[in-house]
């Protein structure tokens, strides 16, 4: 009897076939010696041969019934951890669900204080414009006459324009009407 060996032991459909054969090679064998024992009279020798191979026969039976334990056992251990893996794959869902709600209630809590932090922006800067329109309004406007000499051009002894000392027309400051802001 040889076996192919596999990851886990022999082949498993291989020791099957051989046991089967063996058991029918046996009942034969029981067969046969029951009939020349029969036939030959009540020889000692053939009466052991006859109780060993009912002896084998029975062997196997008990092998059989063995074997089918093991697999009802295997079968139920097999249950047992497909529950458990089960269990555990629902554990680590029930963790990511709890992850993912965090995050998300994380990402709307930043999302509320990123708008908060954009309204009082622009309310501050709504205020600073509100502000600066009210120093602008307070501010009045002269007209000043376009032959006023400017500080610049007192210092300088430059005419005050160029148009007088006849060069190309200049604008005044202040703009074409010659207001001067104070």
């Amino acid at each position: 009897m040889r076996f192919s060996v596999v990851e886990i032991g022999y082949d498993q459909r291989q020791v099957d076939s051989c046991l089967d054969e063996l058991g029918v090679r046996l009942t034969r064998l029981a067969a046969l010696a029951e009939g020349v024992a029969g036939a030959a009279g009540a020889g000692r020798e053939w009466d052991r041969i006859r109780q060993e191979a009912g002896g084998l026969c029975g062997l196997l039976r008990r092998l059989d019934l063995d074997d089918a334990a093991v697999v009802g056992r295997n079968a139920g251990g097999i249950e047992r951890e497909a529950t458990e893996i089960l269990a555990r794959a629902r554990i680590e869902l029930d963790a990511a669900r709890e992850e993912a709600r965090q995050l998300r209630e994380q990402a709307y809590a930043e999302a509320v204080q990123a708008r908060r932090d954009f309204e009082a922006a622009l309310y501050a800067r709504r205020r600073r414009e509100e502000r600066a329109d009210e120093v602008l309004s307070g501010v009045t406007v002269e007209p000043v006459p376009a032959d006023t000499p400017t500080a610049a051009a007192g210092t300088s002894g430059v005419p005050a324009t160029r148009v007088a000392g006849g060069g190309p027309a200049v604008e005044p400051p202040g703009g074409r009407d010659g207001a001067r802001v104070r």
